[in-house]
């Protein structure tokens, strides 16, 4: 009898495991979006009242990420709420302003699929940092542990820069200066 149980135990740890390894998923990041394709309903923020169409049969097909009635100039209106130029966005090229900055941000060269290139080496190290089988198995977000080799000491950080003699006025006070 006890052979019998050991054995069922053994098989099913056998598929349990087998079961784990065997995904195909790619490893998502912890961000709301990750996994949608659709709109975004809490990002809606109409500048006109909404209103409802004499004829729903006459209506344009919707384009996500287009303009529509409610807010003609999306990209627009983010573009001077975050201080930008609505005239640069226009234009669609670098402003004579900027001539010099990107002259120096370019000045080791530019590789034009520098996005497809990161999400494709992030997308591996995702891969290889997965967790381990039972992290898998139950769902354990290991976004945070997986990064931390990535991520920054703050507070070694800020003491690098005291030591250096550059003000940190950001930054919390020395412990010394909140003994006093």
């Amino acid at each position: 009898m006890q052979a019998g149980i050991g054995k069922i135990g053994l098989v099913l740890a056998a598929m349990l495991a087998l079961g784990a390894c065997g995904s195909d998923k790619e490893p998502r990041l912890m961000n709301v979006r990750a996994g949608t394709s659709g709109p975004d309903e809490f990002g809606i923020l109409p500048t006109k009242p909404l209103q409802m169409p004499a004829n729903l049969a006459v209506l344009p097909t919707p384009t996500p990420g287009g303009t529509n009635l409610t807010d003609p100039t999306p990209e627009a209106d983010a573009v001077a709420a975050l201080g930008g130029s609505r005239a640069a966005l226009a234009s669609r090229g670098v402003p004579a302003a900027d001539a010099g900055l990107m002259a120096h941000v370019a000045k080791f060269g530019a590789a034009a699929d520098i996005r497809a290139v990161l999400a494709a080496e992030d997308l591996e190290y995702r891969r290889k940092n997965n967790g381990k089988l039972l992290e898998r198995l139950f769902n354990v977000n290991v976004y945070f542990q997986s990064y931390l080799p990535m991520s920054l000491d703050q507070a070694a950080e800020i003491e690098r820069w005291r030591k250096l003699g550059i003000r940190t006025v950001g930054a919390p006070p020395e412990p010394a200066l909140l003994a006093r």
